[in-house]
């Protein structure tokens, strides 16, 4: 039976309380987790990215590939469910998706030393910052984020203030993708626990000049900004994803929001807040009216543009951390919170209601890998939708906004 969730915030006015999806908990999101974790066994040599458009089944990529921590990072977000929402997990514990977490993150460790991912070791660091929080003792862990960390610092070039992002033939063609300010957080972990500051430095560094460069007086936001690596000058703007050099793509908005707010929340610094607002209000005022995020916030709507299911959540997730920073902040900024509260769920219902996928091996449907790709890649269920979504439901659990029984 499906469960009615609803806003209990003391924030959110009675009036204004929106309902939450009831798929938000339900019993299938342990199920497939568990039916997905029978395709990972051993240690890992491939991990699942997206589906296929028609029977939603998971397609897997070899595990030098920028998604790859994604899937463990969702056993970890489904051990901690297990721990705070128990009657949602279909009688499963902690303890056992813990071990399916740790189990899944082996095929990772290679790539510790040796990886083609570059910049995007950040998003491979994910589990192993996550299960930091269950044993910060963990000395597989805490070896892994440092070596990540290091690994994204050699790619940092202090002429241009930033991390690279994709290599390129010409070494001066200096690549740095939004994408980026994602990843960037393993610099502020490995740095807590080794005490290196340069690490923190370079952080504020790339995400000043991405501030600068990447994101348009309006808001909105450039993919790509190539820089001149000798003299640092910016020489290009372009999207590899969007619709067009001057369109704004819609994960690549919802990177910086959710980024600007993690960068606010570990530094403090105002200017991270008011660029995270920004981009907020861009993505929330070009939402369609029918709620469904398009893949590109610019492309023609005729013919339909396609939606991007895991932009909707990873903007969701981004909004709830905005909203907790402006309750951060002195004097605290409750309607701004509660303002950010509201559009996120408002996302995640819409998004869900529309696009939940029962019969996939994913959660959702209508993702959009890579709109420009040939063919195009979209309408699929993308892995790292999935875990924005069992996230969302475990921050609202957390922030007490949200009672999973």
């Amino acid at each position: 039976m499906h469960l009615l969730l609803y806003v209990a915030l003391s924030l959110i006015p009675a009036s204004a309380q929106p309902q939450l999806p009831p798929e938000l908990f339900s019993p299938l999101i342990p199920q497939k987790l568990l039916a997905t974790a029978e395709l990972v066994q051993g240690i890992p040599t491939s991990y699942p990215q997206y589906t296929t458009r028609d029977t939603g089944v998971w397609l897997f990529l070899p595990a030098d590939t920028w998604t790859s921590g994604f899937l463990p990072a969702t056993f970890y977000a489904l051990a901690e469910r297990a721990a705070i929402c128990p009657c949602s997990m279909d009688g499963t514990t902690s303890a056992q998706w813990l071990q399916i977490a740790r189990s899944s993150a082996t095929g990772e460790m290679p790539l510790e030393t040796r990886t083609n991912v570059g910049h995007d070791v950040g998003f491979l660091s994910f589990p192993f910052v996550d299960e930091l929080a269950f044993d910060p003792h963990n000395e597989t862990a805490l070896h892994a984020v440092e070596m990540f960390a290091a690994a994204l610092a050699a790619r940092f070039n202090p002429v241009v203030g930033c991390t690279r992002s994709w290599d390129t033939p010409d070494p001066t063609d200096f690549q740095v993708i939004i994408d980026n300010m994602m990843t960037i957080d393993v610099l502020f972990s490995a740095a807590d626990l080794t005490g290196n500051d340069t690490l923190r430095q370079i952080a504020v560094s790339h995400a000043d000049k991405t501030m600068m460069n990447n994101v348009r007086p309006d808001g909105s936001s450039i993919q790509v900004v190539d820089y001149n690596a000798t003299t640092g000058a910016v020489i290009a703007r372009h999207t590899k994803q969007g619709y067009s050099n001057s369109s704004t793509w819609s994960r690549g908005q919802a990177w910086g929001i959710h980024g600007f707010s993690k960068m606010h929340r570990r530094t403090g610094l105002s200017r991270y807040l008011d660029t995270a607002r920004r981009m907020a209000g861009y993505f929330l005022d070009n939402i369609p009216e029918d709620g469904t995020i398009p893949w590109d916030f610019n492309a023609p709507t005729v013919p339909p543009r396609p939606a991007d299911t895991s932009a909707a959540m990873i903007a969701a997730d981004g909004l709830l951390l905005l909203a907790q920073q402006e309750q951060s902040i002195s004097p605290s900024n409750q309607s701004g919170a509660s303002y950010y509260f509201n559009q996120a769920t408002r996302i995640l219902r819409d998004t869900t209601n529309a696009f939940w996928a029962p019969a996939w091996q994913s959660l959702l449907s209508n993702g959009t890998v890579n709109n420009p790709a040939s063919p195009p890649n979209n309408q699929t269920g993308i892995i790292y939708g999935d875990y924005y979504f069992i996230k969302i439901g475990n921050d609202l659990v957390k922030l007490g906004i949200a009672e999973c029984q």
